[in-house]
């Protein structure tokens, strides 16, 4: 770098010559970001991003559930799943104890939780993931607990957080398996006779289980890798498949998403879909304090809809899934708002050779 003063017999065109002259050149090489230093770059971002967040409503420490198929205790008569003997219901279905702040609805599109599911996609697609074979099975293991009610109605229990272990054939060709502390082993992915209940009180319904191919409800490793990866056709898509199973469109939608990030594998592009594509349903807010069922504390993107909110926990830093909670928005005879209907925490997600097999 030239730091000779300039002579004062330089007439001052001629610095503003050369000043223009200079702004005609190239700009000088700068390397680029090997591929870790520009990941490592992307996550500082992100973190100084979530620090310039404005606080927003706060609830009180709970524990979180994920909006999945849950177990609800029912009448005896109706517990006939064909291999378990355990009825199958929507957690949105079910109610919880365990009171806690629920925070309320938003507009379509809240510009809070754009913001962060944008963020949270942003993570999603920079993620590394092994490419899952087709012959290979794969393995989610969380921490979950299920609120409980007995069949005369009453105040709804809460048990203990207990593992659940799954194994789900990556092409769908060969059964899964099941592992749940206090139950018995079934193999999921085998079609059955079933008694399915879709909510408290009602009667159960005989139906298949996968009776049909895999579908955004019923999905395989090899289905969810094939989804659209724009959010608009994604959300479609999830939307005409879950037509006609209750609640509201919307409701469905945000259920289907979660159940998605709970026990299957996306891979990263999908993964990132599936956060824009939540984005864009009307309802969803943000809770800036949040835990999981291993009380891991983050944020929370939570939905309000027929008495009950539905969280999804992130780490706060890595923007990573950590599990779900479930509580009632509203005061019943299941117990007073903020009740704990179910919580969980997504501890392991790999891929392995057989069904029983740990990473």
């Amino acid at each position: 770098m030239n730091t000779t003063p300039r002579h004062p017999t330089d007439h001052p065109s001629e610095e503003n010559e050369r000043l223009g002259l200079t702004g005609l050149l190239p700009p000088p090489p700068v390397p680029g970001l090997t591929p870790d230093r520009e990941l490592l770059l992307k996550q500082a971002l992100l973190a100084e991003a979530a620090l310039a967040e404005p606080p927003g409503r706060l609830t009180a420490r709970a524990t979180r559930p994920r909006r999945h198929l849950v177990r609800f205790a029912a009448p005896a008569a109706a517990c006939a799943l064909a291999v378990g003997g355990v009825v199958v219901v929507n957690l949105a279905d079910a109610p919880g104890p365990g009171p806690t702040e629920v925070a309320g609805g938003g507009a379509t599109g809240a510009p809070e939780a754009t913001r962060l599911l944008d963020r949270i996609a942003l993570a999603a697609a920079g993620e590394q993931q092994p490419t899952v074979r087709a012959d290979q099975f794969v393995y989610v293991e969380s921490k979950v607990a299920y609120a409980a009610q007995s069949a005369g109605g009453g105040p709804v229990t809460m048990p203990p957080v207990h593992t659940r272990q799954v194994w789900l054939s990556a092409d769908g060709s060969r059964p899964g398996l099941l592992r749940e502390a206090g139950e018995p082993a079934t193999r999921p992915g085998a079609d059955g006779p079933v008694d399915t209940l879709d909510g408290p009180g009602a009667t159960p319904r005989p139906s298949t289980l996968h009776a049909s191919g895999p579908s955004v409800g019923n999905p395989t490793h090899a289905y969810v890798a094939s989804l659209p990866t724009d959010p608009d056709a994604l959300l479609k898509l999830i939307r005409d498949e879950t037509r006609g199973q209750g609640q509201d469109p919307d409701q469905r939608a945000f259920t289907a998403i979660g159940d998605l990030l709970a026990e299957t594998w996306a891979p990263p592009r999908v993964g990132a879909a599936l956060y824009r594509a939540a984005a864009k349903i009307p309802g969803v807010t943000v809770i800036q304090a949040a835990h999981d069922g291993t009380g891991r504390e983050g944020v929370a993107v939570a939905r309000t809809a027929h008495g009950e909110q539905t969280q999804w926990v992130f780490d706060r830093t890595t923007y990573a899934f950590l599990g779900e909670r479930t509580v009632l928005a509203e005061a019943g005879d299941a117990g007073p708002a903020g009740t704990v209907v179910g919580t969980s925490a997504v501890l392991t997600k790999a891929a392995v050779d057989r069904a029983g097999e740990t990473p």
